[in-house]
């Protein structure tokens, strides 16, 4: 009687959770670790970010419109207009010399909510807007309110880059930003929507 010659596979071995967490652990510590690394934190891009009294551009003036209430903080961030860079990590896109700012206020009490965003040059932009209603720095999906230049219609995933591209030029490009929260269990949209 013949015996079937099976052939030998490769044992894969899976390291135990405990190992892969320390792997990724040591792979972190090593990128925090080389040379021009930068970390992520709440503050970076503000600097390059905050308009000067009298400021006359370039820069995007936002007007933040159709806020649910007025407490906690708003939000403004612009990116580079691509969908690889457009809401990408604000460490990463500095690292790579990209453009990322970040202007942060409390929401006033009353009145129009304004923020002055300084720009590197004229140009294509992405805007983002976060109304952080409990002001811990992260998007609350139920309670916070988020929006985008040129006022998309939004669903449960990120517009694309090009549906919210703005051009700014060499002087104060003013822009009106509605905020959309959540509204039933697939979307978002702006509170007084009729």
């Amino acid at each position: 009687m013949a015996m079937a010659v099976l052939p030998l596979l490769p044992m894969v071995v899976l390291a135990p959770p405990a190992a892969a967490a320390a792997a990724a652990a040591a792979a972190a510590a090593a990128a925090a670790a080389a040379p021009g690394y930068i970390p992520s934190t709440p503050d970076l891009g503000k600097a390059e970010a905050q308009c000067r009294p009298g400021e006359s551009g370039p820069a995007m003036l936002l007007l933040v419109t159709g806020l649910k209430d007025r407490q906690g903080r708003i939000k403004a961030e612009l990116y580079p207009a691509t969908d690889d860079d457009f809401l990408a990590d604000d460490n990463v896109l500095i690292m790579a010399g990209k453009t990322f700012r970040r202007v942060e206020i409390p929401v006033p009490p009353s009145g129009p909510v304004q923020l002055c965003i300084r720009l590197p040059g004229p140009g294509s932009y992405a805007v983002t807007v976060l109304h952080d209603r409990d002001s811990n720095r992260k998007f609350g999906l139920s309670s916070d309110g988020v929006g985008f230049s040129n006022n998309p219609k939004l669903g449960l995933s990120k517009p694309k880059a090009e549906a919210v591209r703005a051009s700014a030029g060499t002087g104060m490009t003013p822009m009106t930003v509605r905020l959309n929260y959540r509204r039933g269990l697939f979307g978002f949209g702006p509170i007084d929507r009729p």
